[in-house]
């Protein structure tokens, strides 16, 4: 995630770039309420120093090139405008496997739309501050934004969050201080947790074996939220968790630093060995 200053004393702006799947922190002017990049508009909330501040994503299918920032005031007239060059992010592609009957299972009742509904929830505030915390202390076996194959053919999706190792029934933490929006079982998330970190900034967690969190509740960073497990569309215990940033999806890397699992070698099965005594 990069830094964006606007340092509107001596208009001075620096131009900034970005890539596909990250977020642009604003600081912006007093007079700016919103802030506008082609066609998404985000608020912008007021910050100790008389600036103000919002979290613009750029998804991850953004079309590399120049782009312009405005900054707008009540009226929704632009009062700065700010030069944004977004970088190829280079995602790779990804093969997962999986039985048949897992790849087949279908969205819950509910579980596309309560998780829209969710993405798209800006709250006036702010809970979070940095650094964020890990959920869990396992490695990465699937990264931010890969483009996502099952069982060979593409699903024409991108991966919209990051996958840890972690061993059945550990502790998942929540990343940052929040509220718990929604705590469900579905058949394609599994047990599942969604905090609302506030002013545009959120975060979920999938395919739970237990749950220990209840809608409503204010959370620190760091509490326990649940526990790994496989349940809904998963291969093996892991941790399934997604940043959104103004219901984008954006790389929890550009927030925390996790190291990519080693692969994984075949162990060489033993050769038999004769027990048979030696002739004399």
């Amino acid at each position: 995630m990069r830094l964006l200053l606007l340092l509107s004393a001596a208009l001075a702006i620096h131009a900034e770039t970005v890539k596909q799947g990250s977020a642009l922190k604003v600081h912006a002017p007093a007079a700016a309420v919103s802030a506008r990049l082609n066609d998404r508009t985000i608020r912008l909330f007021p910050e100790p120093g008389g600036t103000t501040f919002g979290l613009m994503p750029i998804a991850i299918d953004a079309k590399p090139g120049a782009y312009t920032l405005d900054l707008l005031d009540k009226s929704g007239a632009a009062i700065q405008t700010v030069p944004v060059q977004v970088l190829d992010a280079h995602f790779r592609k990804q093969n997962v496997a999986m039985a048949e009957s897992t790849a087949a299972l279908k969205p819950s009742p509910g579980e596309v739309e309560t998780t829209a509904a969710f993405r798209n929830t800006v709250s006036d505030t702010r809970y979070w501050t940095e650094p964020f915390e890990l959920p869990v202390r396992g490695c990465m076996t699937s990264p931010f934004g890969v483009q996502r194959y099952l069982n060979g053919k593409p699903t024409g999706a991108a991966h919209a969050g990051l996958d840890q190792r972690s061993p059945a029934g550990a502790p998942i933490h929540a990343i940052a201080a929040g509220v718990v929006r929604f705590v469900q079982e579905w058949n394609l998330h599994g047990r599942t947790v969604a905090i609302d970190h506030g002013q545009g900034l959120e975060s979920i967690y999938l395919h739970m074996s237990k749950t220990a969190a209840t809608e409503g509740q204010h959370v620190n960073k760091g509490d326990i939220i649940g526990y790994v497990g496989t349940t809904g569309r998963s291969t093996a215990p892991h941790l399934h968790w997604t940043i959104y940033a103004n219901s984008i999806p954006v790389n929890p890397l550009d927030w925390v630093k996790v190291a990519p699992c080693a692969p994984r070698r075949d162990v060489p099965k033993p050769t038999a060995r004769s027990t048979s005594r030696p002739r004399q």
